[in-house]
């Protein structure tokens, strides 16, 4: 807080400078003012405008173009005129130099004052305390941990309204296992952040492990509120998952648990979920069961292809249909500047891309493999699938969204293959047959 401190004081000082520069320019100003209203020559320039005209009237009367009366009554005119005029110029007596010299340093104190207190309302000199605590608390081990929270709680009790230090404290509480203060922090987080699904998932989580992992009333409304929001959110998808594992419905906590994936941004979380995707299809195995969703024969094989010793990949030859030649000549874009896409997607369209080569339509055709190398991010992987769709297309426009005019292929239904250790004998023609993809059709929408 001290370099805080100084660096406002650092502000301050040119404005208060700029505050105390009058001061300094007074005199000289005021001798200036003085100068031009001794040597003003204005009044008595009017008083020679009035005797000519004066003059002029007196002659013409003294020729007979005007009698006393018109005589009389343009002398009043003219002396009303240069009373008038006396008027304007009459100004007030010039005051001392250093006359509101104490307005100056009063002007000072209140910026100096107000500035202060803006920032204490609409500065960050909360959000500074709290960096300054996490710094000063590392944590090491519990007893690290605990302090760390102490001396978040001492912050939040000073500052309340500051959503950054319940944010921060929250989470120590629910790994130290404080499930109840957690649930009171992140409560007041949610009180100044409103209903933000993301929070009220968390919230919805805490609740389900403190009632030992039981989807009670509670926790089922504010699931429903956050669905109703944002059907996607992991966060709920996964605790509906982790219910549905603890009561044997396995197909279900497999399906909560891959949408799941698709959302978290985390690849530590992700790989949790896919352990237990694992576990899921194990349990499946067990008792006899069939995951419907993997494209195998048996759930041993599934089981087998979730492995990590597994890599997934795709080979691809990809080519023109010769009858699309004439089309792609006709594009607006020659051969070596049309965009080709080549794109895996899960098959059930619960994920965003997983694997996309970008290239352009003159290397058709060409042979390509696809694999997690090929990811546009780690939360949506090829070996994430068991069968996927391919799409090649070819683009004028370069947008990876399809567009009219543009030409594509597709193979749907694809069983993801996986190399293991055990293929390491295998030639790389007999592990990697090509997959034929020819790109046979316009986009017609």
């Amino acid at each position: 807080m001290i370099l805080l401190w100084l660096a406002i004081a650092v502000l301050l000082l040119p404005a208060g400078w700029l505050l105390l520069l009058p001061l300094r320019r007074a005199r000289r100003v005021h001798a200036a003012q003085q100068a031009f209203e001794d040597n003003d020559s204005l009044g008595a320039e009017n008083v020679r405008v009035y005797r000519r005209r004066l003059a002029s009237l007196e002659r013409g009367h003294a020729r007979g173009e005007l009698d006393d009366t018109a005589l009389a009554e343009g002398r009043v005119e003219l002396e009303r005129s240069l009373l008038e005029d006396a008027e304007a110029l009459r100004r007030s007596p010039l005051k001392a130099a250093g006359s509101g010299r104490v307005l100056v340093p009063v002007l000072l104190v209140a910026m100096v004052a107000g500035s202060l207190y803006w920032y204490q309302r609409e500065g960050a000199s909360g959000d500074l305390a709290l960096a300054q605590a996490i710094a000063a608390t590392p944590i090491h081990d519990a007893a690290s941990s605990n302090a760390r929270i102490a001396r978040l709680r001492a912050e939040a009790e000073a500052q309340p309204d500051n959503a950054k230090v319940w944010m921060a404290l929250f989470p120590l509480y629910r790994d130290a296992g404080r499930l109840d203060e957690a649930m009171q922090s992140l409560e007041a987080l949610i009180a100044l952040e409103g209903r933000v699904p993301a929070l009220v998932a968390q919230l919805a989580q805490l609740k389900f492990f403190a009632a030992q992992r039981t989807l009670t009333d509670e926790v089922q409304g504010l699931v429903d509120e956050v669905l109703a929001a944002d059907p996607r959110q992991p966060t709920v998808l996964g605790l509906l998952g982790i219910e549905a594992f603890e009561q044997a419905r396995y197909p279900e906590a497999i399906d909560y648990w891959r949408k799941a994936i698709a959302g978290f941004e985390n690849p530590d979380a992700a790989k949790a979920l896919r352990e237990g995707i694992a576990a899921a299809r194990q349990r499946m195995a067990s008792a006899g069961e069939v995951d419907a969703s993997v494209a195998l024969d048996s759930p041993a094989t599934a089981a087998a292809q979730d492995s990590q010793a597994g890599t997934a990949r795709l080979t691809l030859k990809v080519s023109l249909d010769p009858a699309l030649e004439a089309q792609l000549a006709a594009m607006p874009v020659s051969a070596d500047e049309a965009t080709l896409f080549i794109v895996a997607r899960d098959a059930e369209g619960k994920l965003p891309p997983l694997a996309v080569v970008r290239t352009t339509a003159d290397t058709l055709p060409l042979t390509v493999t696809l694999s997690d190398d090929d990811a546009m991010a780690p939360m949506a992987r090829l070996s994430m699938a068991e069968r996927v769709t391919l799409v090649a297309r070819i683009s004028a426009s370069g947008q990876p969204a399809a567009q009219s005019g543009d030409l594509e292929g597709k193979l749907e239904n694809v069983i993801v293959t996986r190399s293991t250790e055990a293929d390491a004998d295998v030639s790389h023609e007999a592990a990697d047959a090509p997959l034929m993809l020819r790109i046979d059709h316009r986009v017609a929408r």
